[in-house]
C-alpha cells in the first residue's frame, strides 16, 4: 500500500475539514505524510519547524504555510498552537476557463503555491483568517464565507503571483528523492506494529543501512527510529481515546515490547504520562 492520508475530508458535498491542535492533540507532533489535498496551516502562538519535502521553515505567530498536494510535510511544535484547513482544490473547479486552467494547474502540480507567508495584515491574510474563523464558528451562512474566501484567497495568489511552475522548483523537481521517500514511508506508517530492526528499514528502501540513515535524518530531520516511535506514539494516543484497552495493550499493539520504554517514549513526546493522557482527554 502507498501510504498518504486517504479519507474522506469533512462532507461529501463540503469536502473541508478543520483542525485545532495544541499540545493535547494526538498529532501535536507532525510525522511526515502526504495527501492529495491543499493544507493551510496557521500559527496562533509559539513557533513551529514544518518541513516540506527539502524545505524546513520556523513559523512564527501570525504566518501562514502552504502544503501544496503531494508534498511531504511533517512539523515539531515548540510551545505551539496551530490549526490547520485541508480541502481537496478540485472543490473550487469552475466553467471560467482562467480559473479552471489555476486550479486543475495546482491539481496536476504544473503550478504550486508559495509555501511559507510571512506577511502584514492584507487583502492575502484577512482572507485566509476568514476561512479559519468560519470553519471554526460554524455559523448558519459559513459554508458561503468559506467558499467565498478561498475563491479571494486563489485571487490573490494569482494577482500577486505567489506561485511558481513546478519545473522551477528544486523540491516539487525532486523525482528521485521524494519517491524513495514515500516508499519508505509507507513501509514504516503499513508495519509500524512489528519489531523493526535498520536494516528492515534500509532494505525498503533499497540503500545501505549507513546511507539510509543518512538520506532519511536529512528528508525529515529525524532518525528513522525518532520517526518509527514518533508514529507509534501518535497510533498510541489515538487508541488511548478511541479504545478501553489497557495502556500495556497499546504499548504492545503499537510496536512496543517494553511497557517502561514505551511511557517513557510517550511521556518524552507528550510531555504526560499515557494514562494521564487518556483523562485529560476524556
Amino acid at each position: 500500500m502507498i501510504y498518504n492520508e486517504l479519507k474522506q475530508r469533512g462532507t461529501a458535498d463540503f469536502p473541508i475539514e478543520y483542525h485545532y491542535i495544541d499540545k493535547n492533540h494526538t498529532r501535536y507532533e507532525m510525522s511526515a505524510h502526504w495527501h492529495t489535498e491543499l493544507e493551510i496551516i496557521r500559527i496562533l502562538q509559539g513557533k513551529l519547524k514544518i518541513r516540506l519535502n527539502n524545505r524546513e521553515y520556523t513559523a512564527g505567530k501570525g504566518d501562514v504555510v502552504f502544503v501544496n498536494p503531494e508534498t511531504v510535510h511533517g512539523a515539531s511544535p515548540d510551545e505551539c498552537v496551530y490549526e490547520c484547513v485541508i480541502f481537496h482544490v478540485d472543490f473550487l473547479d469552475t466553467a471560467t476557463y482562467s480559473c479552471k486552467f489555476f486550479v486543475e494547474s495546482i491539481l496536476n502540480r504544473e503550478f504550486v503555491i508559495k509555501d511559507y507567508n510571512r506577511f502584514e495584515k492584507n487583502d492575502f491574510i484577512d482572507s485566509v483568517n476568514v476561512v479559519f474563523e468560519a470553519m471554526k464558528n460554524k455559523s448558519s451562512g459559513y459554508k458561503f464565507s468559506v467558499i467565498g474566501a478561498l475563491y479571494s484567497m486563489l485571487g490573490v495568489v494569482v494577482d500577486s503571483h505567489l506561485y511558481s511552475t513546478a519545473t522551477g522548483d528544486s523540491d516539487i523537481s525532486d523525482s528521485k528523492n521524494i519517491p524513495k521517500l514515500k516508499k519508505v514511508l509507507s513501509f514504516l506508517r503499513d508495519n509500524y506494529e512489528q519489531q523493526l530492526s535498520l536494516d528492515d528499514m534500509a532494505k525498503a528502501a533499497d540503500m545501505s543501512p549507513k546511507y539510509f540513515c543518512y538520506f532519511f535524518k536529512e528528508k525529515t530531520g529525524k532518525t528513522p527510529v525518532e520517526y518509527l516511535n514518533g508514529f507509534r506514539i501518535e497510533k498510541a494516543s489515538q487508541k488511548l481515546i478511541g479504545s478501553d484497552k489497557s495502556v500495556t495493550e497499546i504499548a504492545f499493539s503499537c510496536g512496543f515490547n517494553d511497557l517502561s520504554y514505551f511511557i517513557k517514549t510517550f511521556k518524552a513526546q507528550k510531555g504526560i504520562s499515557p494514562t494521564r493522557f487518556r483523562k485529560i482527554e476524556h
